[in-house]
Order: structure tokens, then sequence, then C-alpha cells
């Protein structure tokens, strides 16, 4: 993942908190002092759809907000893998919720990060949390967010909010990045697969 530019997409059905994990994300970006934009896309089917958000988070001025080869993929269902799993550029990351997801058969080219993200979030009492475990697993790869930023992101998203669903949010952001460092996906080898839709 580069130093300067990060590009992601999130993709979900609604209801997978796609567009706050994007805001939380963008927030913590602008926190870090980065360069950030964020556009989502809505399906046209009226109910449980296909969502989208198109992140990218850069060290210098943003010439344009649309993303055609995301560096990373974190998506909460088969359907988002379906679609944007080819968009990925070699050497990229495809982060997925293994909970939801069976394991199929990748590209030789990008990075395959499991995580078991609606598992973890249950495991708090609320399944609707993946989203933030899937955040705080971002954050162990990222170059320009911290998990803390993140975390005080949801603190100003959610200040309105009660203390309990704060705490929730935090605490599966944590859960999200200690999955991936006990994992040491850090240091892992690409998976060496090819995907077949």
């Amino acid at each position: 993942m580069s130093s300067t530019v990060e590009r992601v997409i999130l993709a979900g059905f609604s209801g997978h908190g796609i567009f706050f994990m994007g805001n939380v994300l963008a927030e913590a970006g602008m926190r870090a002092g980065k360069n950030v934009s964020l556009v989502p896309s809505y399906s046209s089917e009226p109910k449980g759809g296909l969502i989208n958000c198109a992140l990218l988070m850069s060290e210098k001025e943003i010439a344009s907000p649309m993303i055609t080869v995301p560096d990373t993929v974190i998506a909460m269902n088969r359907t988002s893998v379906n679609k944007f799993n080819q968009k990925i550029k070699g050497g990229g990351m495809l982060m997925y919720n293994s909970s939801l997801i069976d394991r199929q058969e990748f590209r030789d080219d990008i990075r395959l990060v499991e995580i078991p993200a609606t598992e973890i979030a249950a495991d708090l009492g609320e399944q609707k949390a993946a989203n933030m475990v899937m955040a705080g697993a971002y954050a162990k790869f990222s170059k320009l967010v911290t998990v803390e930023e993140i975390e005080n992101s949801i603190r100003y998203l959610l200040k309105d909010e009660n203390k309990e669903v704060i705490e929730l949010n935090i605490e599966a952001v944590k859960k999200g990045y200690d999955y991936v460092e006990e994992k040491k996906y850090m240091f892992g080898r690409y998976v060496h697969s090819v995907f077949r839709v």
C-alpha cells in the first residue's frame, strides 16, 4: 500500500453500514491531515441493493475523486467481491467478511485478507458492528491513518449517541485490528489462486 495515496472501495448491501464505515475512515484521514474524498454510490434497486463508497486519501492534492483501479476493496458480501475483485490493482488487497463469504478461488496477484467480521461483532453483542471490525482491520494495513484516529472519528461522528453505542463501535475497531495483528497478515504472502465468478 502506498505511503502517499490509498484508493479504497467499500462495498456491501444496505444494512452493512458501508456509508458509516466510509465516513469514519474519511474523518480519520482528515484528522491525520490528509486530503480526502468520499463518493457514495447507490444501487438502482429500491431495497437491499449493492452500495459502495469510493474513498481516496492522499498526501497530495486530489485531482479526481473517482477510483477505477482501487488499491484495496473491502467487501462485506459475495456480490461485492464479484463486482470489484477484478478491478483491484496488481499487488493490491481484497479484504472480505469471511463470516458471509465462503472461501473462493482468487486472483494470484493480490493480497487476500479474510476477516470473520460478523462473527467478531456478534461476540460483542451487535452484528451490525461488523463494519467497524473491518475498519479496524484496515487500519493495520493503512500507512495514512491509525487505529487511534479511527477511534477518535467514531467519538466525533457518534457524539450524540449514548456512551454504550460509542464504546461498542470502538471495541469492534480494536477487535478487527487485533485480529489482523494476531494472524500476522502484514507479513503474509499473496494468495496464489484465481477467482472465478
